[in-house]
């Protein structure tokens, strides 16, 4: 499911994504009936990072106050922020980048060929993948390398994280060490993971105000 421009949607609309993104169900009832439908999906949003798009632009182009700032990231709710594992920022790319054919990059049957190996890793440890293993599966003996828990741990209470973000955050730490091919999540794996959550960073929101 890929929604183009997320805050441009109904608050109510997106609030009724909590439900599946949590449970992989959505529940419907009316009058005396009660029905449940699988709901199981891969979200994948996109948003600008101000109304006119140019927050964090080098150019400092954009004239939005942080007040118009905040009331437009604050159309998505924290509750539905915490129920998607990662949030990115993605800085705009050169024009001479996009025109040169030797830009480079992984390619991508090598990126498949990890991908698989990590999902097989997954199911052959875990029996399942592990967006669906249960969060005290995570947290067994040897889960953690030398001080990666007590990374962990201070980056949850440094960022205030939501005991469901804090989940979110083992979840991608753990495909991050699997697709590392390491059968221990490493204090990098987990410091990556909580690097795909720039909205959980107050120092990312007010770099992007500064830019103006």
């Amino acid at each position: 499911l890929f929604l183009d421009e997320l805050p441009e949607f109904a608050r109510q609309a997106l609030e009724q994504l909590r439900e599946p993104l949590e449970s992989g169900e959505v529940h419907l009832a009316r009058a005396a009936h009660r029905a449940t439908y699988p709901s199981r999906c891969q979200l994948v949003a996109a948003m600008n990072p101000c109304p006119c798009g140019w927050a964090g632009d080098p150019t400092d182009r954009c004239r939005c106050t942080p007040d118009v700032i905040a009331r437009y990231r604050n159309r998505i709710s924290g509750p539905l922020l915490d129920r998607i594992d990662m949030h990115v920022e993605v800085p705009a790319i050169k024009a001479a980048t996009l025109l040169d054919d030797n830009a480079g990059g992984e390619a991508s049957a090598d990126v498949l060929a990890r991908v698989t190996a990590a999902r097989a890793r997954q199911y052959a440890e875990r029996g399942c993948l592990n967006r669906d293993v249960e969060p005290r599966s995570l947290l067994g003996q040897n889960v953690f390398a030398s001080d990666a828990r007590a990374f962990l741990l201070a980056s949850v209470d440094e960022l205030e994280l939501s005991a469901r973000a804090q989940h979110r955050v083992l979840r991608v730490a753990r495909t991050v060490a699997d697709l590392d091919d390491r059968a221990q999540i490493a204090q990098t794996h987990v410091a990556q993971a909580i690097g795909f959550r720039c909205f959980d960073r107050p120092v990312v929101r007010s770099t992007a105000w500064s830019a103006r």
